[in-house]
C-alpha cells in the first residue's frame, strides 16, 4: 500500500469521526474535533485525488465513511445493526476493496 492509499484510509476514518460528530457533538470541544475532522478528511481527499483516479478516490472515501459510520453508530451508540444492514455494509466493503484492487498501481507523482 503506497502513501496515497494510506492517506485516503486516514481521510476516510476522519470522515467517520466528523459524520458521527455532526449528530452527537454537544460541547465546544466535540464541535472543534468535528470541524477538525472535516478539514483533515477533505484535505486528505484533495491530496490523494491529485495522484489517484478521482472516481475511485471519491468512491473509496465515501464508502469508508458510510460503512464506518454505520458500524461506529452500532458499536458506540447502540444503534440496531440488523442482518440487512450488516449485509449491505459487507457488500459496500467488498466494493471498496474491489475498486482498490482494480485501480492501476502506478500513481502520478505529485510535485510538492
Amino acid at each position: 500500500m503506497n502513501r496515497y492509499w494510506l492517506v485516503l484510509l486516514l481521510a476516510g476514518c476522519c470522515e467517520i469521526g466528523w459524520v458521527s460528530g455532526m449528530k452527537h457533538a454537544t460541547s465546544v470541544g466535540e464541535w472543534t474535533l468535528t470541524v477538525l475532522g472535516i478539514f483533515i478528511s477533505f484535505f486528505g481527499l484533495l491530496y490523494v485525488s491529485q495522484a489517484l483516479p478521482v472516481g475511485t478516490t471519491y468512491a473509496v472515501f465515501t464508502g469508508i465513511g458510510a460503512a464506518g459510520a454505520v458500524l461506529a453508530e452500532a458499536v458506540f451508540f447502540n444503534i440496531t445493526l440488523d442482518a440487512g444492514k450488516l449485509a449491505l455494509v459487507i457488500v459496500l466493503i467488498i466494493g471498496i476493496v474491489g475498486l482498490k484492487m482494480t485501480t492501476a498501481t502506478g500513481v502520478q507523482e505529485v510535485e510538492e
